[in-house]
């Protein structure tokens, strides 16, 4: 399943935000299936055709309601989803052809990431500490800086992939050779890499097995890389500023999902702090995880 949001945290406390610009720059992301070591994020269900979402001006309470649901009619059946998630571990996490190599650059860079719509593309999102634009990774300019963060105990304990950078390195990989239903980001606040980010199809992956997933669900997973940049609601405020980006950007999508392990009170505290609701407590492979489930129908609510 998807990799705990080790180092996101709450406290709102007004603080000055600074930080130290970092000399590299990396990400990590899951290879499309359990999240932190390898099978700590989850990325393997297929969903068909798009439900229409009823509007909150223009539906009331009921449409309201009736987007809110975590109930699906549409589901796969178990046995299909089984296979599927059987399929993504014989080809190294892509359902593609081949290995998955062709979609991805030379210099790590996915170029297939229509099932995201083109996240590159997406550009910078204004939020209350900064501005926050995610960049693809590229393994060989940002592999130092994310290996340093994952190194960092906090993190360590929820992503599991502290240890040399081959280690993050492998994690990264994985996603970039994908079919691009994972990308791996790094996250910059006002120009300074500062944050981790994977962005991942949520409908698409294994965790869609654990919960009643719709069509185009779009998962997050995030580190927040430095000490200093924890416990002032920097966390919050990106995720929001994140939820906003996914929704302006993906018109198909109606849900930001996130399962971060339940023991990271920071966590779970900075997703509902970002306008996340608790939907449901969600037993996976590797954790027990609260699935926190951001609306379109109710951002302009919470």
């Amino acid at each position: 399943m998807p990799p705990t949001d080790a180092s996101t945290d709450t406290d709102t406390t007004d603080q000055p935000v600074t930080r130290t610009a970092a000399t590299a720059v990396r990400t990590d992301s899951d290879d499309t299936g359990p999240v932190p070591a390898e099978d700590a994020r989850a990325e393997t269900t297929t969903g068909t055709g798009t439900r229409p979402r009823a509007s909150i001006r223009s539906g009331g309470a009921s449409a309201l309601a009736q987007d809110s649901e975590d109930t699906l009619d549409l589901r796969l059946p178990d046995d299909f989803l089984e296979f599927l998630a059987e399929e993504v571990e014989k080809h190294g996490g892509s359902l593609g052809e081949g290995d998955g190599a062709e979609a991805c650059r030379t210099d790590g860079v996915p170029t297939d990431d229509d099932l995201l719509d083109r996240l590159a593309d997406w550009g910078p999102v204004t939020t209350p500490v900064g501005v926050l634009h995610l960049l693809p990774v590229r393994v060989e300019r940002d592999l130092p800086l994310i290996s340093r963060w994952m190194n960092d105990p906090a993190v360590a304990a929820f992503w599991r992939l502290a240890g040399p950078q081959s280690v993050t390195e492998g994690h990264l990989r994985r996603q970039l050779a994908g079919d691009g239903r994972s990308i791996p980001c790094l996250g910059l606040l006002d120009g300074t890499p500062m944050s981790y980010w994977e962005v991942y199809r949520a409908d698409l992956d294994p965790l869609a097995r654990h919960y009643p997933a719709r069509p185009h669900d779009t998962g997050v997973h995030l580190v927040i890389g430095g000490v200093a940049d924890r416990g002032r609601g920097i966390g919050s405020a990106l995720l929001r500023g994140f939820a906003d980006l996914v929704l302006d950007n993906r018109p198909s999508c109606a849900r930001v999902v996130a399962e971060p392990d339940l023991r990271n009170t920071p966590s779970v505290s900075a997703f509902l702090s970002a306008g996340f609701r608790f939907s449901a407590e969600v037993g996976l492979p590797d954790k027990r995880a609260a699935l926190m489930v951001r609306d379109r129908a109710l951002r302009d609510l919470l």
